[in-house]
C-alpha cells in the first residue's frame, strides 16, 4: 500500500517487533531497524518517502537524541519525515514530550493496521506546515492560527515551512518563509 520506507525506532523484539509486523502488514515498500541518519539519507534514493515508527519506551525523553537526529538533519527528505510514536499508555507527559520533539502524531492503543493506516494517510499528499524555532523543529502546533504567539516563544524569529510529501518525490518544499524579531 504505501511505496515508502518505514523505519522501526526501537527493540528487535517486544514493541519493535510488533511494530514491524504492523508496517510489514501495510506493504510497505520496505521495513528496516533504524540505523541512524545517514542510512535513512541513503535510503531516499530507493525510496523517496520515509516514515519513523517509533516503539514505546519507559521513558520519553530517551527519544530525544533520536528526534535531533531526525528533525535536525540537512536532508530535507530526513528531516521532513513523519515521525509517529507508538504511546502503551496515553500520559500527557509523555505525549507533550513527543509534541516538544517534533514527532508528527502519537497513536495510542490499539494498534490496529486500519487505524494506522489511517493516520499514516494524513502525512502525504497535502499540504502541511512546518516551524523552525532555535528550540523547536517539527510540525505547526499552533491553536486556532496563533502566529502571535509562536513569535513570543522563538523571541519573533521563526522559519515557516509548507510542505507536501509523496511517494514519488518524497518531500517537496512549497513556501519558506523565514520571520526576524
Amino acid at each position: 500500500m504505501f511505496k515508502a520506507t518505514a523505519y522501526i525506532v526501537g527493540p528487535v523484539d517486544g514493541p519493535g517487533a510488533a511494530l514491524r509486523d504492523l508496517a510489514t502488514g501495510l506493504q510497505f515498500e520496505a521495513v528496516l531497524p533504524y540505523a541512524g541518519a545517514a542510512a535513512a539519507d541513503q535510503q531516499t534514493g530507493r525510496t523517496p518517502l520515509l516514515f519513523f515508527l517509533v516503539a514505546a519506551v519507559d521513558r520519553v525523553t530517551t527519544l530525544e537524541p533520536f528526534a535531533r537526529q531526525v528533525r535536525f538533519h540537512p536532508g530535507k527528505r530526513v528531516r521532513f519525515s513523519p515521525i509517529i510514536y507508538f504511546s502503551e499508555s496515553p500520559l500527557a507527559e509523555a505525549i507533550q514530550t513527543c509534541v516538544a520533539l517534533g514527532f508528527d502524531d502519537v497513536l495510542t492503543l490499539p494498534f490496529t493496521p486500519e487505524r494506522l493506516r489511517e493516520r499514516l494517510t494524513r502525512q502525504v499528499n497535502r499540504s502541511l506546515n512546518y516551524y523552525e524555532t532555535p528550540s523547536y523543529f517539527g510540525p505547526d502546533r499552533r491553536r486556532d492560527g496563533d502566529a502571535r504567539a509562536d513569535e513570543r516563544r522563538a523571541g519573533g524569529r521563526h522559519r515557516r515551512f509548507e510542505i507536501i510529501r509523496t511517494a514519488a518525490a518524497g518531500v517537496h518544499i512549497l513556501r519558506d518563509d523565514m520571520r526576524a524579531a
